[in-house]
């Protein structure tokens, strides 16, 4: 199986010589806006300063496997209304991983409509 999350493309997985659509989303908990505010290096997934995408514990918006794994338990928390005494707000702040190609993320919680 070969996953294809390219940014803006919806989500497939290439199986047995077919294009499979990946799980949806089922809108659960808050709406989680990611904005890029900071790339040292070269991020590997292509994310730039100023990209902004929607992610959720149900879509990894074309983050590279090692971010999403270390931002998953904040982000599954963050979605669900949890918080950590370092959070103020409905805005936190993470980093990937790679030291030498760091990727600053800032995500915003609101309400679904």
């Amino acid at each position: 199986m070969i996953a294809n999350f390219r940014q803006n493309d919806k989500p497939t997985v290439v199986s047995k010589g077919r294009d499979v659509e990946m799980a949806k989303d089922p809108g659960l908990g808050y709406r989680v806006k990611a904005t890029v505010i900071g790339v040292k290096g070269k991020c590997n997934a292509g994310h730039r300063e100023g990209d902004t995408f929607e992610i959720s514990c149900h879509n990894p918006a074309g983050l590279c496997g090692f971010f999403f794994h270390d931002l998953f338990p904040h982000l599954s928390a963050f979605q669900f209304g949890g918080n950590f005494p370092w959070w103020e707000g409905d805005t936190i702040q993470l980093q990937c991983p790679d030291p030498n190609n760091l990727v600053s993320l800032k995500l915003e919680r609101s309400k679904r409509t």
